[in-house]
């Protein structure tokens, strides 16, 4: 399984900030949308930066409550890591183990920004395809 067969099968929108925008903002987009990071673009396609629920936590650990009128570009992460359509599983695995991250925005040819991908979303087209591999290997011994 790759990338773009876990787009496909959840969608490719992101939630997209811009790096102006307050990390108060940053924090009501993460709620209101349930997800765990946001990805910093002022067009949608280019990638400026990325900012996390654990990029806020060190903000608001360091600054108090006074951290959430920074703003979300002097907390983002700017050395993002991005995966590509073609991307298997057991690489996106292995960048987010070695990398210690929970996302990676997935950017085509040009690196335009066209979805992301959660250690959720890995996790489970992991255990997809070993249930598809175990039931073949069930059919096989069962001769089937």
């Amino acid at each position: 399984m790759n990338v773009q067969s876990i787009i496909g099968g959840k969608g490719g929108d992101v939630t997209t900030i811009a790096r102006t925008a307050s990390l108060h903002d940053a924090v009501r987009a993460l709620g209101e949308h349930r997800i765990g990071a946001l990805v910093v673009s002022g067009d949608g396609r280019a990638i400026d930066g990325i900012i996390s629920e654990r990029d806020v936590v060190r903000a608001a650990s360091q600054n108090g409550a006074d951290a959430l009128d920074a703003t979300v570009g002097s907390v983002m992460s700017t050395d993002v890591v991005t995966c590509s359509p073609g991307d298997g599983v057991d690489r996106l695995m292995s960048l987010m183990t070695e990398r210690r991250i929970r996302h990676l925005p997935v950017v085509d040819d040009r690196g335009h920004l066209t979805g992301i991908v959660s250690i959720g979303d890995v996790v489970k087209a992991r255990l997809t395809e070993l249930e598809h591999e175990n039931r073949a290997l069930a059919d096989y011994i069962s001769g089937h």
